[in-house]
C-alpha cells in the first residue's frame, strides 16, 4: 500500500493527538492523586525590632530578620518558623549601630494554628541556638497581619522563658481571615 503525503500528514495529527490526550491523562491523574492543595493559614517575612531592646540596664537594640509559614492540608498543619537575632557588638559609640553579633537563632515547625480576626497564634517547636539555647523547645507566635507597624510576640518556653515583643520594620505578614482553632 502506497503512502500519500495527506495520509502520512494525518497519521502524524492522529499520533500527536494520542500522545496529548495521554501527557492530560497523566497530569490530571497525578493531581488527583496528591490530594487537596494545601490551604495557607498565615505567611511573612522581614526585619522587626525587639521593643526595648535587651531591656535593662543596658537597652541594646535588637534586630530580627524572621520569616514563617503555616499551611493547612486535609486536618494537617504544617509550617516553618524562622527568626535570627543579632545585636550591635558594641553598647554605645562607633560600631554602636552596626548589628554583628548572632544573639540568638530559632529554627522550629508550626504544628498548631489559631486565627481570631487578623491575628494568627502560631506554636510549635524549635532549636535555638544563643540566648534560650535548647532543642525541641516549644515557641509561641502571635502576630499580626499588615506591613511596617505591625507587631509579634515570640515567646520560647525553654529556660529561661523569653518574651520579645516585636515590630516590623520592612516586610509584611499576612493571616487568613478565618477564624478558627487549627
Amino acid at each position: 500500500m502506497i503512502q500519500t503525503p495527506i495520509d502520512y500528514v494525518s497519521r502524524i495529527i492522529r499520533v500527536l493527538l494520542l500522545a496529548v490526550i495521554v501527557i492530560a491523562s497523566v497530569t490530571t491523574s497525578q493531581r488527583a492523586q496528591a490530594g487537596p492543595a494545601a490551604r495557607v493559614i498565615a505567611r511573612g517575612g522581614g526585619k522587626t525590632i525587639v521593643q526595648g531592646g535587651t531591656g535593662q540596664p543596658a537597652f541594646s537594640p535588637v534586630i530580627t530578620t524572621i520569616a514563617f509559614h503555616a499551611e493547612q492540608r486535609s486536618q494537617v498543619i504544617s509550617g516553618g518558623f524562622e527568626c535570627l537575632a543579632i545585636v550591635p557588638a558594641v553598647q554605645t559609640g562607633n560600631g554602636s549601630g552596626q548589628f554583628t553579633v548572632n544573639a540568638m537563632y530559632v529554627t522550629g515547625q508550626i504544628t498548631s494554628v489559631q486565627i481570631e480576626g487578623d491575628m494568627a497564634t502560631l506554636r510549635g517547636a524549635a532549636i535555638i541556638t544563643g540566648l534560650g539555647a535548647g532543642t525541641n523547645v516549644p515557641f509561641t507566635f502571635v502576630v499580626r497581619s499588615g506591613g511596617p507597624g505591625s507587631t509579634a510576640v515570640l515567646t520560647t518556653e525553654g529556660s529561661p522563658r523569653l518574651v520579645f515583643n516585636e515590630i516590623l520594620l520592612e516586610g509584611s505578614f499576612e493571616v487568613s481571615g478565618n477564624e478558627s482553632n487549627l
